[in-house]
């Protein structure tokens, strides 16, 4: 059980590291209890539907996507950056967000879940080979650790955002940083997986 735990643990970990900046800067512009709620919330979602697309994938299709495909969900944290360094905070995306939340639909809750699917798009070409070699009792020990290391990952980030140099400098540059940190965050998983090679030789 104990190695189950640490393997579990050293998987999350090893495919989770670039949330943590990603979701320092997401804390740093919620400054409500429900925002807080709805990022942990999208955490969650998009870290579920990961795990449960590699476990459907794993059992059900015996199958691992090609690098390339899985990169091009670098498309969403290109598009959500171009969308920030365009419309930035103008009166107009506010009204859009007034118009979700009148539906009950939360535009941050989905926001976070996209950007962590899409940053975890790579995790797949690891979560597939790890879920497809555990027993059953491994995958609920492993899914529990998983439940618990998000918790923790918010919660790291969420008091990273705090600390008053560091909120102070992402409030004054997010135009800037916010942008960067998403279509950077595209350009890598795209670049990583190959697809833009991939895409270019099909275009050649």
């Amino acid at each position: 059980m104990l190695q189950s735990i640490f393997s579990a643990s050293a998987v999350y970990i090893s495919t989770s590291i670039d949330y943590l900046f990603i979701l320092l800067i997401i804390f740093s512009q919620s400054h409500t209890k429900k925002g807080l709620r709805q990022i942990y919330w999208g955490q969650y979602l998009g870290t579920g539907i990961l795990v449960m697309v590699s476990l459907f994938a794993a059992y059900v299709l015996n199958f691992i996507p090609q690098d390339w495909i899985i990169g091009l969900l670098g498309l969403i944290p290109i598009y959500l950056g171009i969308r920030v360094a365009v419309t930035g905070e103008e009166e107009e995306e506010e009204e859009v967000a007034e118009k979700l939340e009148a539906r009950g639909t939360s535009r941050l809750f989905w926001t976070v879940s996209l950007i962590t699917i899409a940053s975890g798009g790579d995790n797949l070409g690891i979560y597939i080979p790890y879920f497809a070699s555990l027993s059953v009792s491994e995958i609920i020990i492993a899914l529990v650790v998983f439940v618990i290391s998000i918790a923790l990952l918010c919660f790291i980030s969420y008091k990273l955002a705090k600390i008053s140099f560091v909120s102070t400098t992402l409030e004054k540059y997010e135009r800037v940083i916010v942008p960067i940190v998403f279509i950077g965050l595209g350009v890598f998983i795209m670049v990583e997986n190959d697809t833009l090679r991939t895409l270019l030789n099909w275009i050649n």
